[in-house]
């Protein structure tokens, strides 16, 4: 038997694309607020967006007699036909979002339009009374108790911090995407954000800081009647995970595999693996070859060309890195007096229409490397090769192994350290001892990294971890993200040494570090611990720590090639205890016994 669905029933069902996390319900009464025309777009949640979201414009403003058709499913004021579809220039435009949002919560619309303030609630998709009410000229929608009535999804949500840390990266993007609205966001009563909607420059420096702003290169391209805007990270300027990269397709955040490829093989040259680049584009082309309805939250947008749309940005971003000569054309402020290198083929075709580009850009998108068949790239310099002589049967590392299997097989690990001789180094890497018929040789890189990954391990399992006090604190920027994740795990960082807390609405000021790690890189300390939220999330930071600490005890560790004194040779064979069968943390022997008789064998003295 086939039924007609009730609306309490669809719009439930239509909330699971529409409304499945509080970021996307913030993402939708936010881009209804731009819709109608707000300049000042107040934004504030409690518990992550679980407990309340309030969204208050100044924009427009619903009148009374559209007030109820508000919360109706399918209906809209940004579509009157089918063929206002094929050239969409609104943000929100189905219709079913509010219808979706109520249906699944306690939710209230007040509006103010031609003088007079109205109001509406709806419970759970059963409406009330329009009942007259105070306000200012605009919009203000509270959304309470998200999924109270569907427990199941209340079930799955994240914790508050995350829940919060994904709301923060979605406005994040509304200040970048809208930087001439002034937005004002609060988190549990505080302010996270404040933007004056002066600018892009402004709402960058806001978000990510105005040291940013410094490394990046501000560009302003248009190429086959596609423009392209927005800042790029300078060739020494990448971010540890993909969360620092935002892009805008007329006006609308998206992550297109297009374009992100695009700029990722444009960057390909100067940036290592696990590095990402920065950056914040603006894509502006004509609304009729962008399809923006083909993804439930319309997170995603299909191009009429991709081809051309890949050259195009392609080519800007590359001419910029490289230096070419299009570089000076579409980096603002460059100096045009400047000597310009020879300029490259392509260029010539930076004035074509889009339907023009379309014959020229014929190559193919592939995943891995640069397109094939660029005509605008630079040759490579030849490589000689030149190739090692054959291994022997058994290789240096295998006979290691062997060796190192068959000492701890017989158990003759730990010595006495008062029996071993120093003879010398090797390399400035490898210390030589003697002790009878047998001769060591230590790493001691390796041996020191142990010692100290021993020493941090034992005591941050003990909580006696001491900590060194900076003479000036260090303040780390992050992005929403990664704020809820460090806001959330600050107590476990204070125990293995750090004194971390909040600074300011996105950052946080480090002032102790583990006394033993006194020396460690920050920076590059926590770009490993942020590499991979999407990992992050997936385990205890207290179980990630243990591998980080390998880390911390390999950077702080002597490295090889450094001169040691006799004592420090001394107090590194003194803290191994004798135990001459160690490794670093990562698996390596940190020491390598040879025997007399295996030396005579080597010099052919015995058979």
């Amino acid at each position: 038997m086939i039924r007609v669905l009730t609306p309490d029933v669809y719009n439930r069902i239509a909330a699971g694309e529409v409304v499945d996390r509080p970021y996307s319900v913030v993402k939708e009464l936010v881009e209804n607020a731009i819709d109608a025309g707000a300049t000042a777009i107040e934004i504030e949640i409690e518990g992550g967006g679980k407990k309340r979201i309030r969204v208050t414009d100044n924009g427009c403003g619903i009148p009374k007699s559209d007030l109820s058709a508000a919360y109706l499913p399918h209906a809209t004021s940004k579509l009157a036909s089918a063929e206002d579809l094929a050239a969409i220039s609104t943000l929100g435009f189905r219709g079913e979002a509010i219808a979706s949002i109520a249906s699944v919560s306690e939710m209230n619309i007040t509006s103010t339009a031609a003088g007079e303030t109205w109001s509406l609630g709806c419970f759970g998709g059963k409406m009330g009374e329009i009942l007259p009410a105070a306000g200012a000229q605009g919009t203000c929608v509270t959304v309470e108790n998200l999924f109270f009535n569907t427990p199941a999804r209340l079930k799955f949500l994240k914790s508050d911090a995350q829940e919060e840390g994904d709301v923060t990266a979605m406005v994040a993007r509304f200040l970048l995407s809208r930087p001439n609205i002034a937005f004002t966001y609060l988190t549990g009563g505080k302010v996270r954000y404040r933007s004056f909607g002066d600018g892009l420059k402004s709402a960058v420096a806001i978000v990510y800081g105005a040291e940013t702003l410094e490394k990046c290169f501000e560009i302003d391209a248009e190429k086959h009647g596609i423009s392209l805007k927005g800042f790029i990270g300078n060739q020494n300027f990448s971010k540890p995970n993909r969360s620092y990269q935002s892009l805008f397709v007329n006006g609308r955040y998206v992550v297109n595999q297009t374009v992100s490829l695009a700029v990722a093989n444009a960057y390909k040259n100067y940036l290592m693996t696990r590095q990402y680049p920065f950056y914040v584009l603006f894509l502006e082309l004509p609304a009729e070859i962008v399809d923006v309805n083909v993804h439930p939250n319309k997170a995603d947008v299909r191009f009429a060309d991709n081809r051309t749309v890949y050259g195009s940005v392609y080519s800007v971003v590359s001419a910029v890195l490289d230096g070419s000569s299009g570089a000076l054309d579409y980096v603002v402020g460059a100096r045009k007096g400047e000597e310009k290198k020879s300029a490259l083929p392509l260029e010539e075709g930076a004035k074509m229409t889009y339907p023009e580009a379309k014959k020229e850009l014929q190559f193919d998108i592939s995943p891995i490397g640069k397109p094939s068949t660029i005509p605008y790239r630079k040759p490579q310099p030849a490589v000689l090769e030149v190739r090692s002589p054959e291994p022997p049967k058994e290789s240096a590392f295998e006979e290691n192994k062997r060796q190192i299997a068959e000492w701890e097989k017989s158990g003759q690990r730990r010595i006495d350290p008062k029996t071993l001789e120093f003879k010398g180094e090797l390399f400035r890497t490898y210390l030589i001892y003697e002790a009878g018929d047998e001769a060591y040789l230590i790493d001691q890189h390796a041996a020191h990294e142990r010692i100290l990954y021993d020493r941090l391990k034992a005591r941050w399992e003990k909580r006696e971890v001491l900590s060194q006090p900076m003479l000036l604190p260090f303040i780390l920027g992050v992005n929403g993200q990664e704020f809820a994740f460090l806001q959330k795990n600050c107590e476990i960082l204070r125990a293995i040494g750090f004194e971390i807390e909040e600074f300011g609405g996105a950052s946080f000021k480090i002032s102790s570090v583990p006394a033993d790690l006194s020396f460690i890189d920050l920076e590059s300390f926590f770009r490993e611990v942020l590499a991979s939220l999407d990992t992050l999330r997936a385990i205890k930071l207290s179980d990630l720590l243990k591998d980080r600490l390998a880390t911390m005890a390999c950077k702080a560790a002597v490295k090889g090639g450094e001169k040691l004194t006799e004592q420090e040779v001394r107090g590194l064979l003194e803290e191994m205890d004798g135990d001459m069968g160690i490794k670093c943390p990562h698996g390596r022997p940190a020491c390598v016994r040879i025997t007399k008789t295996e030396l005579e064998k080597l010099f052919k003295r015995i058979v």
